[in-house]
């Protein structure tokens, strides 16, 4: 197996609005999560995030202390969640298994114990996306499923944004110290997230965008409402979206998408909204 981690640093919006497409895609898209036996990170530094994947085939992966974080133990000071978005995979935490279907996520507690990734069979290897942030004390491991979870329905077929939101590691179903994350499943023919628009200037977050067919693409937007910008996304990326910047997104067909976010508010409605009609 082998680790690999990258550092993406955090930047000014009046930056930001100078840079072109490369640059703009150089700093907050995410791709290349899944690798062959592979854990890859991207660390960034809006809140001291860290995403990332693991692929393990034929193999068991651990999830390394890395250089960055200063451990001997990747949760010593830190927390993590979770989501299995490929075939059925085992997640071991010191001496406890967590079996993880498709969609199931997890949350692990920080501590000094190491953890594992493993697929069940090979041939249709797990896939586990998963974010981390910094934590003051530990809180429970536990495995939520969509069932366990909270489901809230919003928009409509008419608003091409007729979706589920499944609220999964908040507050109102575990304990953490400030990561939340949950998974926003899209109807078919619905094709717009996150309207009306918003920012959050308690909390950043990550996006992370899959069950997108073949052939289809994502367009994700991002930026000072006034100042708008847009990066063309694939299946399995993701994308980091920082305090001050709007998150939202169309595409070519409908989708699911994983929000992790971190910083000091748990409020999941803690959100300033704008007007569409306000972006420029």
């Amino acid at each position: 197996m082998k680790t690999n981690i990258e550092i993406r640093y955090a930047a000014h919006p009046d930056d930001v609005k100078h840079w072109d497409t490369q640059r703009l895609r150089k700093e907050h898209l995410v791709s290349n999560i899944f690798s062959d036996n592979t854990v890859t990170m991207v660390y960034t530094l809006y809140d001291r995030m860290i995403a990332g994947g693991a692929k393990p085939v034929g193999e068991t992966l651990k999830l390394e202390p890395v250089e960055e974080v200063k451990a001997a133990f990747f949760l010593h000071r830190r927390e993590l969640g979770i989501y299995n978005v490929g075939g059925a995979g085992r997640v071991k935490v010191a001496e406890t298994s967590f079996d993880l279907d498709y969609k199931d996520s997890l949350y692990i507690g920080s501590g000094d114990r190491e953890v594992l990734f493993e697929s069940i069979d090979k041939a249709d290897p797990a896939l586990f996306y998963f974010c981390s942030t910094p934590a003051h004390r530990n809180y429970p491991d536990r495995k939520v499923t969509k069932k366990e979870g909270i489901q809230v329905e919003m928009g409509s077929m008419e608003t091409a944004n007729h979706r589920i939101i499944n609220k999964m590691i908040v507050r109102e179903v575990l304990e953490t110290c400030q990561l939340q994350m949950g998974m926003t499943e899209l109807k078919p023919g619905s094709v717009w997230n996150t309207m009306p628009p918003h920012t959050h200037g308690r909390r950043m977050e990550v996006y992370f965008y899959f069950e997108v067919p073949e052939g289809n693409v994502v367009c994700h937007f991002m930026g000072k409402p006034e100042e708008t910008r847009h990066i063309w996304m694939k299946n399995n990326e993701a994308v980091i979206s920082p305090q001050w910047s709007i998150h939202s997104a169309t595409a070519t067909s409908n989708y699911t998408f994983i929000w992790g976010m971190a910083g000091e508010n748990l409020d999941y409605g803690d959100q300033d909204f704008l007007k569409a009609t306000d972006l420029r």
